[in-house]
């Protein structure tokens, strides 16, 4: 668990400009990629993402402007990506300005039970990286280009004319 706004915001900002990597990459067109018929569209995954930031954080008593969500998300990937944007950042500024170290021990009530604060924010990043992941694959069937993350991808091999490990 995070013991410091830093340390936490350090990791957030990492994590961040990997989510907007993947969501700068979609398409309007790709939104529609599911992995089966009843299942989330890649397009819904990514709404998710980026309005889970406030609905989450929001029930902590964290303050900060963020574009509210419906459950239905928009068809444009451009506004998914920028609607991100705006929450990750109004996060991050919200925990600077309103939130000290101690707060990270302090618990607030979530989805019918208490969570410690630094608890809420580790759930946040792992909830953010399991459908990054799920999108990952969704990105391959619509025939984008996956950005790296943690390494270098398939794509980025191929690119540069060397044979990926398979």
């Amino acid at each position: 668990m995070f013991t410091t706004i830093p340390s936490f915001l350090e990791e957030w900002n990492n994590e961040t400009l990997s989510t907007q990597r993947v969501l700068d990459t979609l398409t309007d067109a790709s939104l529609q990629q599911r992995v089966a018929p009843d299942f989330r569209s890649m397009g819904q995954i990514a709404w998710h993402i980026a309005t889970m930031i406030h609905e989450m954080l929001s029930q902590t008593g964290l303050k900060f402007d963020a574009p509210e969500g419906d459950e239905y998300a928009p068809a444009s990937a451009k506004t998914i990506a920028d609607t991100y944007r705006t929450a990750s950042a109004g996060l991050a500024a919200a925990i600077q300005s309103q939130w000290t170290d101690a707060s990270l021990a302090e618990s607030s009530e979530l989805y019918g039970a208490l969570w410690v604060n630094a608890h809420t924010l580790r759930f946040l990043i792992s909830h953010e990286i399991h459908h990054r992941g799920e999108m990952i694959i969704l990105m391959r069937q619509a025939g984008l280009s996956v950005p790296g993350i943690y390494g270098p991808t398939r794509e980025y091999w191929l690119e540069r004319g060397m044979q990926p490990l398979v």
